[in-house]
């Protein structure tokens, strides 16, 4: 029987290794890379050549939106001096979680869920809400799970480092480089 396809918002290799390893026993995982936030251009294209390559090593299908970071800049617009985990973040997740699930819809996959979580320079709580918002506003159902319970970001640094993952040093926006 087959399994039930998964739509997961992808920010990296890194944050990836562990979900992709989590969810593929009970899912067909389909990796979603919608980053516009991310800076520069450069940054933005070697954290997705890496989760590209990556996705085809697990032989996981690797869907890339349109790099578009004008949408970002106008959604977190009068927050740019928001600290991390503040009002500007909330609205970067809104945005790509927003555009997750308007892929989902447009492809019939009627579950997604987001990486985001892993990190612990993230609010899960805040992610999840804003997940399950935006499942709900669009009839999808949102996975929930903070993946960074029982050591999932350990465990997916280990991932990282055994795959010589390209580890970044900030969350990927022009303000958070600071």
């Amino acid at each position: 029987m087959a399994k039930e396809k998964i739509l997961i918002h992808a920010c990296c290799a890194t944050c990836a290794g562990y979900v992709l390893e989590q969810l593929s026993a009970d899912f067909t995982p389909v990796i979603y890379y919608c980053n516009p936030n991310i800076h520069p251009e450069e940054e933005y294209v070697l954290r997705s050549s890496e989760l590209q390559k990556y996705a085809a090593a697990q032989n996981i299908s690797f869907i890339e939106d349109s790099y578009v970071p004008r949408q970002w800049l106008t959604q977190v617009k009068g927050l740019e001096n928001e600290p991390e985990k503040g009002l500007r973040c909330d609205r970067c997740f809104a945005l790509r979680l927003q555009k997750t699930a308007a892929y989902a819809l447009k492809n019939d996959i009627s579950i997604f869920t987001t990486t985001l979580t892993i990190s612990p320079h993230k609010s899960s709580k805040r992610i999840l809400e804003i997940g399950q918002k935006v499942a709900d506003e669009n009839c999808l159902k949102f996975l929930a799970r903070n993946f960074k319970k029982q050591d999932g970001y350990k465990k997916t640094m280990e991932i990282a480092r055994s795959q010589n993952f390209y580890r970044q040093k900030y969350c990927g926006c022009v303000y958070s480089v600071r």
